[in-house]
């Protein structure tokens, strides 16, 4: 019988526990959300980050600049927001306009308060570790860590499975493979230069899907009884929807 994992019930779960753990703070902990332009979908992303820290008590400070801000104001405002001793994380939301290229001003960002996990010393340190205790306090992508937790919300046992990631960004691809291997799983990572993408995700015991494709991966794409998590948004017309082609893989999977 198929399971529908839902993500909405876990994230109020780790909401509440977050609440919990800030009211025993001195002073709750200050976030601040740089947003370059006016993308609609990054407002949505603001928005939602908002209605976050208001649920849980975090502080928000939102900085907006112009569409046409120039690469040295944007500089100074990381480096501002570094120094101050009020603000505890800071997320340069993404994507920048096309005059300013992300590459260059994620690593402004002090690796202590880089709380997407962007910076190359955080995303060097999961790279490179062996074992999952080896993290210890390193960001790391949020996107990423929620895909894992839904994973192990399903209970199945996950060393020595194959694991099948559609998607190499930065933020999720890359980083869920890291995740799943210190799981011990053999991980596949398939692009849109992949050749013959069902025959490589019909092997998945796990199959995770952040290609931004919309309903790229159908009946075919999947094993019986596999956990499929989609990371995707897109737009089709006035609907949204994932990666994966819901309703034909339902009952399958």
């Amino acid at each position: 019988m198929t399971k529908i994992l839902n993500g909405t019930a876990i994230a109020d779960f780790i909401k509440r526990e977050i609440k919990e753990d800030i009211s025993r703070l001195a002073r709750a902990p200050g976030l601040a959300v740089i947003l370059a332009g006016d993308d609609p979908a990054s407002r949505i992303y603001v928005n939602h980050k908002r209605k976050a820290c208001a649920e849980v008590g975090i502080d928000l400070f939102e900085v907006h600049l112009p569409a046409n801000v120039s690469a040295a104001d944007l500089e100074k405002e990381i480096v501002s927001l570094n120094q101050n001793p009020r603000i505890n994380g800071v997320i340069l939301q993404l994507p920048l306009p096309p005059h300013l290229n992300s590459a260059r001003f994620t690593p402004l960002i002090n690796p202590q308060k880089d709380v997407d996990g962007l910076h190359p010393l955080n995303q060097g340190l999961l790279f490179s570790a062996r074992r999952k205790n080896e993290l210890g306090s390193v960001f790391l992508p949020c996107t990423a860590q929620a895909v894992l937790r839904l994973i192990e919300e399903t209970g199945i046992n996950l060393e020595g499975r194959k694991a099948v990631i559609v998607g190499r960004s930065n933020l999720v691809g890359k980083p869920i493979a890291c995740l799943l291997l210190l799981e011990n799983m053999t991980v596949t990572i398939c692009h849109f230069k992949t050749t013959d993408l069902a025959k490589e995700t019909s092997f998945a015991d796990v199959l995770v899907v952040a290609a931004g494709t919309p309903k790229l991966i159908s009946k075919e794409h999947v094993k019986k009884g596999a956990v499929v998590i989609d990371v995707g948004i897109n737009r089709l017309g006035d609907k949204l929807v994932g990666d994966v082609d819901f309703e034909a893989v339902k009952e399958k999977v």
